[in-house]
């Protein structure tokens, strides 16, 4: 004991009394600096035990000011002096987590639970380490920036609109001018007041002001949210009494001719050792969300909620799904079922980050983090939305200072487009094309393609369609597909082949073997095709043709394509087409095929017009005569009637 004394009074034992509390009433600027003053003073060897001390609530101050680089070393240098804390090593885990230094933190945390196997607070924080490891440089599609024009040189932060149309934007600041003179013992900048930015009629944000009224004092005033009507404003107090922690209070303050009232005190229970702050009133009006230390908890800050109809029995805790050992605060209720929080008990990046939670049909929360760049190492709160997917929210990421500042965000819309081409059976442009395209979200387009015969249509994610192409003159064709559940851009590529209803369609890859009739296993493709053009358009009936080369008699060819045809006939009437629908016809070598614009792009020996009759084929080379017989032997179809009805 004697050996203590005398080291608190070469240091300065009413320093370090001062220091501790400072400390004890939440004074961490003040506390911190006197703690350093002390810390510079103790140099002798003697004097290391009380030097670990020292940083090690050096480290405690930082970490509250949120100042997680200064904390780590801190607590590195109250290792470094054999200060002896079993929290040790998850305080500089913690704060190596909360400065981005992931792989560092993980050892640490790691090194902290050799020792303590069951602090699952710590394996908590070591999961979120490792998700912030494994997804660097991977972000969500959201878009962040940092708007100067909300932003002062000191914290601004917990930004809320008001009303609908969501013209006015409320946040708390600590600017050098806000109310008073004095600055924080506890962050060392002025206390909060509560701002507004306004848009004008051309729909551009304003400079921030003041909030009129009396609403601003010399206290610290902020972190507001509003009734629906827009007429009540609720925010969070410091409640300063001397030589007592610092706490928080919930206040109302009533708008009247476009000024806040001075604020009233709401009682939420008759605890008044508790604080009770960040306010979040339902879209509904009926309940108010807080944060609060208070009894019943699961330890560190919980989010409560309480009735605004019927305050008395109505308290409740949001429980385990939300709440966590650690600290979940800054509550935003988007709708009776989504719900956005701060928390740094759920695995995240480091420090406090967003979380999302959706309640599920079974009354239990989905809670997940909103990821990068959302959330940072350092700290992520505050969250307000638009009607869309954009809004604000604040954050102390890459300030070294630990100062707050608010961000915009914004998630564009997903590009997923399909696109293609209407062409006919030569790849040429079919004119006046209608494209259709269903989905099973209900939703129904219609498109005219363009003279080129190309189209695009925009989709949703992980929705199934169907697609049906038609011109007149022509057989329709259908596809059905689903989009990619992936949340990314996408384009899809969909072409549609029309068949002519005024001329033979050729029917690619139909294949027999040698001098036989017997249709080879490889047809079944283009022959469900073909079936299932005939489905698409049930008025038709067709003849299907076979064609022979020049090589035979005219009676052999003409019975060996006439049995080929029956052989395809066969076919679609056993997958379900009816035979009324279907003719035969074996032609033989009677009708040499005329060369296309498509065949002469594939063959360009030949050109668009020649008819490959056998006076014509024998006149070319050997190459060029087997090329020839090839086009002409094939099968194909033609249209015969529109208007079948089946009886």
């Amino acid at each position: 004991m004697l050996a203590v004394a005398t080291l608190l009074a070469g240091c300065g034992g009413s320093k370090l009394s001062t220091a501790r509390e400072q400390q004890a009433r939440g004074e961490y600027f003040d506390a911190s600096k006197t703690y350093r003053k002390i810390y510079n003073k103790l140099k002798k060897p003697e004097e290391r035990p009380l030097r670990g001390e020292v940083a090690f609530h050096i480290g405690e101050c930082s970490e509250k000011l949120n100042q997680y680089a200064r904390a780590a070393a801190a607590y590195q240098n109250a290792a470094r002096y054999g200060y002896a804390d079993s929290t040790l090593r998850l305080r500089i885990a913690r704060m190596q987590h909360a400065d981005g230094k992931y792989g560092a933190a993980i050892k640490a945390y790691e090194e902290h639970l050799k020792y303590h196997p069951d602090d699952n607070d710590a394996r908590t924080r070591l999961e979120g380490a490792r998700l912030a490891e494994q997804t660097k440089g991977s972000n969500t599609r959201y878009i962040v920036r940092q708007p100067k024009l909300f932003n002062s040189s000191r914290s601004d932060y917990a930004p809320m609109y008001r009303t609908e149309p969501q013209e006015q934007l409320f946040f708390t600041t600590t600017s050098e001018k806000s109310t008073g003179e004095r600055k924080s013992e506890i962050t060392g900048m002025k206390n909060g007041d509560v701002w507004v930015a306004s848009k004008n009629e051309r729909g551009e944000w304003q400079r921030p002001e003041p909030a009129e009224g009396e609403l601003n004092t010399e206290l610290d005033e902020g972190i507001v949210s509003f009734s629906p009507d827009g007429q009540t404003m609720y925010l969070t107090r410091a409640r300063r009494e001397p030589n007592a922690p610092t706490g928080v209070e919930i206040f109302t303050s009533q708008r009247s001719e476009a000024k806040w009232s001075a604020p009233v005190k709401f009682e939420i229970t008759a605890d008044t050792l508790s604080s009770y702050g960040h306010p979040a009133v339902s879209p509904d009006g009926r309940w108010l969300y807080f944060t609060s230390d208070m009894p019943g908890g699961s330890g560190g800050l919980d989010i409560w909620r309480i009735n605004l109809n019927e305050r008395r029995g109505s308290l409740e805790n949001l429980g385990e799904w939300i709440n966590t050992p650690g600290n979940e605060s800054f509550p935003y209720v988007r709708s009776d079922s989504l719900l956005y929080f701060a928390s740094d008990g759920h695995p995240g990046y480091g420090g406090l980050d967003i979380f999302c939670a959706r309640l599920m049909p079974s009354g239990g929360w989905q809670v997940t983090n909103m990821g990068k760049p959302m959330n940072s190492a350092g700290d992520d709160f505050g969250i307000t939305f638009t009607n869309g997917e954009n809004g604000f929210f604040s954050s102390n990421r890459r300030d070294g200072r630990g100062y707050d500042h608010i961000y915009s965000f914004e998630l564009p819309d997903l590009k997923i487009t399909i696109q293609g081409w209407v062409l006919d059976r030569d790849e040429e442009p079919v004119p006046n094309a209608v494209i259709r395209i269903v989905g099973r979200d209900g939703s129904n387009q219609k498109q005219v393609a363009r003279p080129d015969g190309s189209f695009s249509f925009p989709l949703q994610r992980g929705v199934s369609y169907v697609m049906l192409a038609g011109a007149k003159g022509y057989l329709n064709a259908k596809q059905e597909f689903t989009s990619d559940e992936a949340e990314e851009d996408a384009v899809y590529d969909v072409d549609f082949i029309l068949a002519s209803i005024t001329k033979p369609v050729v029917i690619d890859n139909i294949f027999y073997d040698f001098d036989r009739a017997t249709l080879r296993p490889e047809s079944k493709t283009a022959l469900d095709e073909m079936a299932q053009v005939l489905r698409d358009n049930p008025n038709v009936t067709i003849e299907m043709a076979s064609h022979t080369d020049r090589h035979g008699s005219d009676e052999y060819n003409v019975n060996l394509s006439g049995r080929r045809a029956q052989s395809v006939i066969d076919y679609l009437i056993s997958v379900g087409i009816a035979p009324d629908r279907l003719q035969s016809q074996g032609y033989g070598e009677s009708r040499p095929k005329t060369i296309t614009k498509k065949l002469a792009r594939e063959y360009p020996q030949f050109k668009e017009g020649d008819v490959l009759t056998e006076e014509f084929i024998e006149a070319l080379s050997p190459e060029d005569q087997d090329a020839a017989d090839q086009i002409n032997r094939r099968t194909e179809f033609q249209v015969l009637s529109i208007d079948y009805q089946m009886y």
